[in-house]
């Protein structure tokens, strides 16, 4: 049974828009039985790649706790960065002076 979809208007802005859809049903405007094919080809990775030296002791301690976690190292050291600087733990002045030397 194929259902004639209706046309869907323009909107003069995003919450006329959203007016729109949050009272009518988005099968009558669109075709739910086929998946819609995406491109973003100018979509850009949001991570940088950066380098930097450390101590191998240390380094073979982060591969241990790593490890231990079942999770690559370079994992570990993103999560433990995010959570010292964005996380809901901040640096203390005695942590920053210390990774200062």
């Amino acid at each position: 049974m194929n259902k004639k979809l209706k046309q869907r208007p323009d909107f003069k802005n995003e919450d006329d828009e959203r007016n729109f859809w949050d009272s009518h049903d988005l099968s009558d405007y669109f075709d739910m039985s086929h998946p819609i094919k995406m491109s973003f080809p100018n979509l850009k990775l949001s991570n940088e790649l950066i380098s930097f030296r450390l101590p191998s002791g240390l380094l073979d301690v982060i591969k241990v706790e790593a490890h231990k976690r079942d999770m690559p190292y370079q994992s570990l050291m993103k999560a433990g960065l995010y959570e010292l600087f964005m996380g809901k733990k901040r640096i203390t002045r005695s942590v920053g002076a210390s990774l200062r030397g």
